[in-house]
């Protein structure tokens, strides 16, 4: 079994993600899909500090310290994009006028809750940012995280342990061993990575889950 790597996590994210959607990433590793996003695909990029038209990485002669995104990350500009204020960027979320966000997480609920802003532990900083406001704001909400915690503890779990981000809000959940969509009827396995098998994926994550037949 190879997991996918961060850089792998991102582009199998971006290839999902369809022409002329409106699209937020979070903080952290979804901020990596800007620079997998397949050419000549028309994509949107949103930041909650109030830009639209968000590019990729800048090379490093090439960073305005002045044009960053939510999580202080220096940016590029597309050729149409914005800046506005704050309160109208939320309003953006609240209206529901983004087709995704793209989100990290510590723990994801079978029946799909979203808890990624605090551990719960006294020494830990909550930071939820704009958070809660993108899981019920956009219209699907896509998880990008690694399967297993450090200690080899699956973070897709039966009920979230740490402080709800929000309820049911989930849709898909990428990790670096599979793709598994948040259904009604619980957890449905779309990919698999190579080298890993079905009631292995099922042990590692401890959850039920079931199979589709386009799954390994």
């Amino acid at each position: 079994m190879k997991k996918l790597d961060r850089k792998q996590m991102a582009a199998r994210v971006a290839r999902d993600i369809p022409e002329g959607a409106y699209v937020n990433l979070g903080i952290g590793l979804p901020t990596l899909v800007a620079d997998y996003l397949p050419k000549g695909r028309e994509i949107i990029l949103h930041s909650e500090n109030g830009i639209l038209g968000v590019g990729p990485k800048p090379p490093e002669a090439g960073i305005d310290e002045d044009l960053i995104n939510a999580g202080k990350e220096p940016v590029t500009l597309l050729a149409g994009g914005a800046y506005f204020h704050h309160a109208d960027s939320f309003g953006m979320i609240r209206g529901r006028h983004l087709d995704f966000a793209i989100l990290g997480a510590f723990q994801v609920s079978s029946r799909g809750d979203l808890a990624n802003w605090h551990t719960g532990t006294p020494d830990s900083i909550p930071a939820v940012g704009g958070a809660m406001d993108l899981a019920v704001g956009a219209k699907k909400v896509l998880v990008m995280m690694e399967h297993l915690t450090k200690d080899g503890t699956s973070k897709i779990v039966e009920r979230c342990t740490y402080p709800l981000t929000g309820a049911r809000c989930v849709d898909r959940i990428y990790t670096d061993l599979a793709v598994i969509d948040v259904k009604a009827d619980g957890l449905h396995v779309v990919e698999i990575v190579d080298g890993l098998d079905f009631p292995e994926l099922q042990r590692l994550t401890g959850v039920p889950l079931k199979r589709l037949a386009t799954a390994a």
